[in-house]
């Protein structure tokens, strides 16, 4: 069944010009149709009106690809690719049903305003609805940027972001997400990972970070405790730059606050030349032994296969973004002195040789007040390795920080 976003309109006779192509007037009204259409579909054409909004244009974009001509059948689609607290964006496709041919796509800001004209939240069972495509594993999913994010959202209560590492998902935090009661877990695949899109293009710790502003934005979560595993935690220092504000409390796992040297940089590069070459499996089985500890190779083989399938299934666009991301991410050594006053838990596995205990001390060492745990027979990815000893580290930690 096609998503309620999806609106088929018939182009007429008295909608177009002396040559018979549809105007540009006539194309607005068209994409205004198709949102009023789909809000019949869903929550209602009175849904803004019940939450005492109405949602005024701010800005259009409209870039036309081809003409249309009466008799032709467009199916627009309608995404949000922005979810404020007071406004959102709604990227609107037309493309002509018999040939699937684009026709125009269009871009609205719009800022919802009560009767004095005054800025109001966007009502939340608008942005419910919008964001309402459930994956194919069950997970919600969530339009930021102009990509659809897979999350899961699990519990209510202080909320908690969990950001995976390369090349894994949102997988490896289900101990988490099952035992953390009493907050609001939030896990998603970041971009080109697990069941989230993958562009092309669009890879970049700082589009990560934007991204999972715009997850908080949308899921109405003013701040959170940011829990990120070796890229994830890539990714949380420079969320830290841009919303120093929106961090509660940070957690680190198996992650380096160093820039890559000259040596990793290449061994970035080649790793994205098997991918491109080989695909997602050779990347998973020259990554495995890298990853897991000999304790959980040889004890544990169902989260060696678990592992292995997470990292398996990766797109390969979002295997070489991701790469290019670390290759080109900046030093965040400078930054740990100036994380004082904001609580910080620095995890690593034992037997992790990728980023070692020696190196998560120095970094430990460098936030002031942080604490320090090691996880015993775990490698680079605790959380999965060693479960119930990383959830318990992790509920005593956010019981410190409120």
């Amino acid at each position: 069944m096609a998503h309620p976003g999806e609106i088929d309109l018939l182009v007429y006779p008295d909608e177009c010009d002396a040559f018979g192509h549809l105007n540009q007037a006539s194309f607005l009204s068209l994409f205004e149709r198709a949102r009023w259409e789909m809000l019949v579909r869903g929550p209602g054409m009175d849904v803004f009106t019940r939450a005492g909004a109405w949602p005024a244009v701010r800005k259009t974009t409209i870039d036309y690809h081809a003409a249309a001509f009466p008799g032709d059948v467009l199916r627009f689609h309608q995404a949000l690719t922005h979810h404020g607290r007071t406004s959102f964006t709604m990227r609107q496709t037309a493309r002509r049903t018999r040939d699937d041919a684009p026709i125009a796509t269009a871009e609205f800001v719009f800022v919802c305003i009560n009767h004095d004209g005054r800025p109001v939240p966007v009502p939340v069972e608008f942005g419910d609805f919008m964001h309402a495509r459930p994956g194919p594993g069950g997970a919600q999913r969530m339009i930021v940027n102009g990509v659809s994010l897979a999350v899961d959202v699990v519990g209510d209560g202080p909320a908690v972001l969990f950001v995976h590492g390369y090349p894994f998902n949102r997988g490896i935090w289900n101990d988490q997400l099952e035992r953390l009661d009493g907050y609001r877990r939030i896990a998603p695949d970041l971009r080109g990972m697990g069941e989230s899109d993958a562009p092309d293009l669009g890879y970049g710790m700082g589009t990560y970070a934007a991204d999972l502003a715009a997850l908080l934005d949308a899921l109405g979560a003013e701040d959170a405790v940011l829990c990120g595993l070796s890229m994830g935690g890539y990714v949380a220092f420079e969320f830290l730059r841009r919303w120093r504000s929106r961090v509660r409390g940070l957690i680190l796992i198996d992650t380096r606050a160093e820039a890559d040297s000259a040596e990793a940089r290449r061994a970035r590069d080649a790793s994205a030349a098997l991918a491109r070459e080989s695909g997602a499996e050779a990347v998973a089985d020259a990554m495995l032994p890298k990853v897991l500890s000999d304790t959980t190779r040889q004890r544990s083989p169902e989260a060696v296969a678990r592992l292995r399938g997470i990292m398996a299934a990766t797109p390969v666009a979002g295997l070489v973004g991701a790469l290019a991301a670390m290759r080109d991410r900046p030093d965040s050594t400078g930054l740990l002195p100036t994380l004082a006053g904001l609580p910080t838990l620095v995890i690593v596995g034992q037997e992790d040789t990728l980023t070692p205990p020696d190196a998560a001390r120095r970094m430990a060492g460098a936030i002031p007040g942080a604490r320090l745990a090691v996880v015993d027979g775990a490698a680079h990815v605790p959380p999965l390795e060693r479960p119930h000893e990383t959830t318990a580290l992790i509920r005593d930690f956010l019981r410190l920080v409120g």
